[in-house]
C-alpha cells in the first residue's frame, strides 16, 4: 500500500512540531527528558530578578527561574518558581538566596542546602534570602559618613560664624599690630644673636684662657683634696670646741657686766654716791681740788724744810 501524501505531510508536521517544542524548551533550559522539580520561594522584592535567570547550588547551575508573579493572597509578596533539573537532594530547610554574581551581572538564585534530614519535595516552598545590592551596601556604608559629613559641615558653619564675629575690624587691627610686634621681636632676637656671635668671635681667646684657668683650678683642687679635707676637719673641730666652750654662758655674763656698768654710769650721772657727788657738785669738786693742791704744797714744804716739822732730841 502506498502511504497517502496527506498522511506523510501530517506525520512530518507532527515530528517538526515536537522537535520545535523540544528545541524551544531546551533553549529555555527546560529539558523534557530529564527529571525535574519545581520549588517556590516568597520574597518582599526580587532586585530585578526575571524569568530564565539561572539557579545554582554551590556554584553549579542546576536550573532556572521559571516564573515570577505576585501572591494573589498577599500582593505585597512575590512568588518565584524555581525549575530544578536532576535529583540533587535538597533539605527541607534549604534557602533560596537572590544575589548578584558580579558588579554588573544580573541577579541569580542560589539554593543554600540546609541541614535537615527531611528532603524537600517538588512543589515545596523554600526559605528566602536576599543579598543586598551593591548600591544598598554602598548606601549602608556611606550613611554614617554622610551623617558625620553633615555634622562636620554644620560645625564648620558655626566656626565660620564665630570667626567672622571674632575677627572684626578692631581684632584685625590688633592682629596686624601683634604681628608687627612679633616681627620686631624676631628682628631684635636676630640682632642679639648677631651681636652674641660677634662677641664670641672677638672673645674666643679670652674664653679659651678662662676655660684653661678653670681647668687649672679644678686640677689644683683635685691635687689638694687631702689638704682641703684636713681644713674642713679642723673647722669641724673648731666648731666642736666653740660648742664646748659654753660661749652662751660667757656672753650672758658679759651682758650682765655691761648691764651693771650701765646702771653704775646712770647713778653717777644722777649724782648718786661719792663719785656721782664729785662729778655733779661743782663746789665739792673745787674743795677737793683745793685740798689736793694744799696737800701738794704741804708735801713740798715738808720735803724742803723737814726740820720745821720733825724735831730730834739728843740725850
Amino acid at each position: 500500500m502506498k502511504i497517502r501524501k496527506e498522511i506523510k505531510v501530517g506525520f512530518i508536521f507532527v515530528v517538526a512540531t515536537a522537535i520545535l517544542i523540544w528545541g524551544l524548551m531546551y533553549l529555555k533550559g527546560l529539558e523534557l527528558l530529564k527529571t525535574s522539580r519545581t520549588f517556590y520561594a516568597v520574597y518582599d522584592q526580587v532586585n530585578g530578578l526575571v524569568a530564565a535567570n539561572p539557579v545554582s547550588i554551590k556554584g553549579l547551575k542546576v536550573g532556572q527561574v521559571k516564573k515570577l508573579y505576585f501572591n494573589p493572597n498577599d500582593p505585597s509578596k512575590i512568588i518565584v518558581e524555581l525549575y530544578i533539573l536532576g535529583d540533587y537532594p535538597i533539605a527541607k530547610n534549604s534557602s533560596a538566596r537572590i544575589f548578584s554574581s558580579s558588579l554588573l551581572g544580573s541577579p541569580e538564585v542560589e539554593i543554600i542546602p540546609g541541614n535537615a534530614r527531611e528532603l524537600a519535595a517538588s512543589g515545596d516552598t523554600l526559605l528566602s534570602q536576599i543579598e543586598a545590592t551593591l548600591g544598598q551596601e554602598v548606601n549602608k556604608q556611606l550613611l554614617p559618613l554622610k551623617v558625620k559629613a553633615e555634622n562636620l559641615i554644620g560645625s564648620i558653619d558655626s566656626i565660620a560664624v564665630i570667626v567672622q564675629q571674632v575677627l572684626n575690624k578692631n581684632t584685625r587691627e590688633n592682629l596686624v599690630e601683634a604681628i608687627e610686634h612679633v616681627k620686631q621681636t624676631l628682628g631684635n632676637i636676630a640682632s642679639a644673636t648677631h651681636n652674641l656671635d660677634t662677641l664670641m668671635s672677638s672673645q674666643r681667646n679670652n674664653l679659651s684662657e678662662i676655660i684653661t684657668n678653670v681647668e687649672s683650678i679644678s686640677s689644683n683642687l683635685k691635687q689638694n683634696n687631702d689638704k682641703i679635707t684636713n681644713i674642713l676637719t679642723n673647722f669641724s673641730n673648731l666648731s666642736d670646741s666653740l660648742t664646748k666652750a659654753r660661749i652662751p654662758n660667757t656672753l650672758a655674763q658679759v651682758n650682765k657686766a655691761i648691764t651693771d656698768l650701765d646702771s653704775l654710769l646712770l647713778k653717777i650721772n644722777k649724782g648718786e654716791g661719792s663719785l656721782g657727788q664729785l662729778l655733779s657738785n661743782e663746789q665739792l669738786y673745787k674743795e677737793v681740788e683745793k685740798a689736793a693742791r694744799d696737800l701738794n704744797l704741804l708735801l713740798a714744804d715738808i720735803k724742803a724744810n723737814p726740820s720745821k716739822y720733825v724735831k730730834v732730841s739728843v740725850f
